[in-house]
């Protein structure tokens, strides 16, 4: 399913560059719908996952990455923390390895078959990848019986704890309607009221509003909503910069090539986190991560002003491929403060909200993409990844610097460099 993802991921801009050529409208339209409807049923696909057992859990294939993460804590519960850091770190290097590969398949069928024999390879894939899918998930969960155990336990405390919160939920609220039919006698307020206080209580009470509760409650809000910054970008080898590449004349064998470069520096990432996570520790790896990130993006910033439109986009590439390798070390950094910092009822509620979150900010960069449409001004979206990047990483220095009342270690800088002096 991967594979799928990453071979559509690439493929979509091209799609909709061809259906409506020199413009992003389409491109960004596809986008908006597609995160706009993660953004409003992220959270409640993770209480259904919450709410699941495992064999249930398989029966959907679009949310396989966050199905994945949950059963990694399950599986890696009872043995040392670096096996966690190791299978979070495998995941993502398979996740890129079909970033890698998908999109380079991809821009040769276009480049030397044609854009129709792309879009009929993707679906005869995609329907057989269904089975495959479901096979491998529903072979995981019978090959290890920690999972089956929690499935187990998870089916009856789900049901009561759905049971006693309903019960809860319905005593509060005819505790409140008598207090608040008490107080209408008194004042006399009109019969519209009971209507509102209805209305009101079923939103506050709501799955959607339950689950921000659990999120906003958790330790790893500022680390979490940085990564989801992060999805307010076009620099990244997505639908926008793939359209407005190929509008710059670019080859599109060689924008997948780009891609795959990226994605090498991607999966170097997935071996450079786990020797970093030990050494360092996990937040601090998060730090380093994302300002190195911020750094290399500063070559994108710097291809705005060259003049030939050739070696502005490929020194745009260039920046974007290199701050892959930050990104990525970024995401695992931050996807391992939540496992470790939430606990195992609320996991997947929070990952909804936050694929929720990402979802909503990858929404506002196709609809910059909409309002600014003509590729020629893609150097204000540029900008605005940018500054939105900075801002993610100052949030998450913020975090550092609450759980640690310091950012670095200036001592050891300094001894540091005067032993290099």
């Amino acid at each position: 399913m991967l594979w799928i993802n990453r071979m559509w991921e690439f493929s979509v801009g091209l799609y909709m560059i061809n259906v409506w050529p020199d413009s992003l409208l389409m491109a960004a339209a596809y986008g908006v719908v597609e995160s706009a409807s993660t953004t409003l049923f992220g959270p409640f696909v993770g209480q259904w996952i919450d709410n699941s057992t495992y064999p249930k859990r398989t029966n959907i294939y679009s949310i396989d990455l966050q199905i994945c993460t949950s059963m990694v804590v399950v599986i890696s519960e009872g043995h040392s923390s670096n096996l966690l850091t190791t299978m979070n770190s495998r995941i993502r290097r398979i996740d890129l390895i079909c970033k890698l590969f998908a999109p380079v398949v991809t821009g040769f069928i276009i480049s030397f078959v044609s854009l129709i024999a792309s879009a009929a390879s993707l679906a005869i894939w995609n329907i057989l990848s269904v089975f495959l899918q479901y096979w491998l998930l529903n072979s995981v969960y019978k090959g290890i019986p920690a999972l089956q155990e929690r499935s187990k336990k998870r089916g009856p405390k789900s049901t009561i704890a759905t049971q006693q919160e309903h019960a809860s939920s319905s005593t509060s609220q005819e505790q409140l309607i008598q207090h608040h039919d008490t107080e209408d006698l008194s004042e006399d307020v009109s019969s519209s009221n009971p209507i509102v206080r209805k209305f009101i209580r079923r939103v506050s009470n709501s799955s959607f509003i339950r689950a921000w509760r659990v999120y906003l409650q958790q330790d790893v809000v500022l680390p979490g909503v940085s990564l989801a910054l992060l999805y307010f970008t076009v620099l990244s080898f997505g639908t926008l910069m793939t359209a407005t590449l190929e509008w710059d004349g670019i080859p599109v064998y060689i924008i997948g090539m780009g891609r795959g470069i990226s994605a090498i520096i991607g999966i170097s990432a997935t071996f450079l986190y786990p020797s970093m996570e030990t050494r360092i520790s996990t937040l601090r790896t998060g730090l380093w991560s994302i300002w190195s990130q911020w750094a290399c993006l500063l070559v994108c910033v710097g291809s705005i002003w060259v003049k030939n439109n050739t070696t502005s986009a490929y020194l745009l590439m260039a920046g974007v491929a290199a701050s892959r390798l930050g990104l990525w070390t970024f995401d695992l950094s931050v996807i391992q403060q939540m496992q470790d910092q939430v606990s195992e009822p609320n996991r997947a509620v929070v990952g909804g909200v936050q694929n929720s979150i990402q979802s909503f900010w990858d929404l506002m960069t196709y609809i910059m993409g909409l309002l600014i449409s003509n590729p020629e001004d893609f150097w204000k979206l540029i900008l605005v990844s940018f500054w939105l990047v900075t801002i993610a990483a100052i949030m998450y220095s913020v975090h550092i610097y609450r759980v640690r009342n310091h950012l670095f270690h200036f001592d050891k800088l300094l001894m540091l460099f005067r032993r290099c002096v």
